[in-house]
């Protein structure tokens, strides 16, 4: 069995809203767009298993408001983090200035966190997260990998990981335990 149970998905948000609203632009600019798309990915995810990591490409959006980044982010990490059956994690490619406060606004309304890359192979935690919780992910984002063994010892460092892979911020592993920084995971995908 595989440290990772399942290959990342990677959905390009960008052609969804052309072939899901039949638009010849990438801007996600009203709710009825917004809902279209993430139900295409909540579609495209059914069949993925107990296990689902995606890269939610927003590369090609030139345009996003305030009510599409609630129904594509916040939506859509609200619908997983409540899933005791189903276990997604996602990672939001190509958040650039222009989709950077919207999709902010969103999750701090709902106390929702996500793992955005900001720049080329440049990653953060966007929204809300703790002191601790931040910590943890900037620790393993850096190493991409920290080993069940490595943290022996050191509870609070330990309870902070399983905090960010309850709120689907970090993955671990069945097999060995260790925690992996979903940036890694989807990086053969970028």
């Amino acid at each position: 069995m595989s440290e990772i149970p399942t290959d990342p998905i990677a959905i390009d948000v960008g052609g969804l809203v052309q072939s899901t609203v039949a638009s010849l632009y990438s801007h996600l600019v009203t709710r009825q767009t917004g809902r279209a798309v993430r139900l295409a990915i909540e579609t495209r995810l059914a069949d993925a298993g107990r296990h689902s990591i995606s890269l939610i490409d927003l590369s090609e959006v030139s345009i996003l408001d305030f009510s599409c980044a609630d129904e594509v982010v916040a939506k859509l990490l609200q619908r997983y983090a409540s899933d005791d059956v189903t276990q997604a994690f996602f990672v939001f490619r190509g958040v650039i200035e222009p989709h950077r406060d919207q999709i902010e606004v969103v999750l701090a309304r709902q106390s929702l966190a996500a793992v955005a890359e900001t720049g080329e192979g440049a990653f953060e935690l966007l929204g809300v997260a703790s002191i601790d919780e931040g910590s943890a992910w900037a620790e393993l984002e850096a190493r991409g990998r920290l080993e069940s063994r490595q943290l022996e010892g050191e509870p609070s460092r330990i309870a902070a990981l399983e905090s960010l892979v309850s709120r689907r911020l970090a993955f671990r592993s069945p097999v060995s335990g260790s925690y992996h920084a979903l940036s890694r995971v989807v990086a053969h995908l970028i």
